[in-house]
């Protein structure tokens, strides 16, 4: 593996799972794995889970960590080639990219989208810059359109919970991803990316996936990542005798970055939940509780989200060792 930006660059999802689920077993056990290594982590948007995983799996893999919020401590940056910088950026970074590539061995980097611009977003220009330029393996800890190392945490979530409690054999499980209403418009990296991992997953067993997208009319992703899913508008039929339900909002893709519908009906209650087979339910957080996601269904006994948002520490762990055993 030479880079960490989709599920493209993973040779098998099942052999990263593992590896996840054995550092969450013994985290320390390739503790000199990343001894004398340096990964430089890159904001270019706030985050909180995403910076403190990415930081404790580099520690436990030996690595020294060094944050950097472009933003707010350093110069801004130019993308694109050619530009004539005579506006506010004051570096570009063909210029920055380089030299970070000269001050550590891995380069991790959170980007976001603008929501005004589809192509320009879609076009992931910001990391896609890093790697051209940088020299050094690229980590996405979120981009334009993905987040991965969410993604990898959640298919090793839902792992670890089915051989907690097995489904019966030869049963896939079904697992459902619901549109959320909220208060304001976000993107569609979280959703694009866990149905896109959902798809290149096998299942605990390799049995298989039964994969559904519930969603408002207008608010349909991109197919490009969710082709292989059932797509419904119709949530309490997809959530029907469904295993799993990953809760999310995102704006529109077509009329891109907009607010159609926020309907409170489509958050999830446990109305809602009697209709699955006692699935358990995901969110990636933060969330907005009783707007996304009902206080009885976070504090209930169905909710995984603390323990999901545990598991990133395991998922980055497995990649930072993947990309420093290359």
């Amino acid at each position: 593996m030479k880079q960490f930006i989709s599920v493209h660059d993973v040779p098998s999802v099942k052999e990263m799972v593992e590896q996840a689920l054995a550092y969450k077993a013994n985290p320390l056990q390739d503790k000199q794995l990343g001894a004398n290594k340096r990964i430089g982590l890159l904001f270019l948007n706030p985050s909180m889970r995403t910076r403190l995983s990415t930081q404790v799996a580099a520690a436990n893999l030996g690595m020294e960590s060094i944050v950097f919020n472009v933003g707010g401590e350093g110069w801004k940056l130019e993308f694109e080639d050619e530009a004539i910088m005579s506006g506010d950026t004051v570096e570009h970074v063909k210029d920055a990219a380089p030299i970070m590539g000269k001050y550590f061995d891995m380069l991790a980097i959170r980007t976001f989208p603008s929501l005004q611009n589809k192509a320009d977003d879609y076009s992931e220009l910001y990391i896609n810059q890093f790697i051209k330029y940088a020299g050094i393996p690229i980590v996405s800890l979120e981009s334009a359109t993905l987040h991965p190392l969410q993604s990898l945490t959640d298919i090793t979530t839902m792992t670890e919970s089915l051989r907690k409690n097995p489904l019966p054999a030869g049963r896939k499980p079904k697992v459902v991803l619901t549109w959320a209403p909220h208060v304001k418009p976000l993107p569609q990296c979280v959703a694009n990316s866990f149905a896109q991992w959902v798809n290149a997953w096998d299942g605990p067993n390799g049995e298989g996936v039964d994969f559904v997208i519930t969603h408002p009319e207008d608010y349909e992703l991109d197919e490009q990542f969710t082709k292989g899913a059932t797509i419904t508008h119709n949530q309490d039929e997809a959530l029907k005798d469904a295993d799993f339900v990953y809760v999310k909002n995102w704006s529109t893709y077509n009329d891109y970055g907009k607010i159609y519908c926020n309907d409170p009906d489509w958050m999830l209650n446990n109305e809602k939940l009697a209709l699955t087979n006692n699935a358990k339910v995901m969110h990636c957080l933060p969330v907005r509780r009783n707007v996304e996601l009902s206080d009885e269904i976070l504090d209930g006994p169905n909710s995984l989200v603390t323990e999901e948002a545990g598991n990133r520490v395991w998922a980055a762990q497995a990649v930072l060792a993947a990309l420093l055993s290359k």
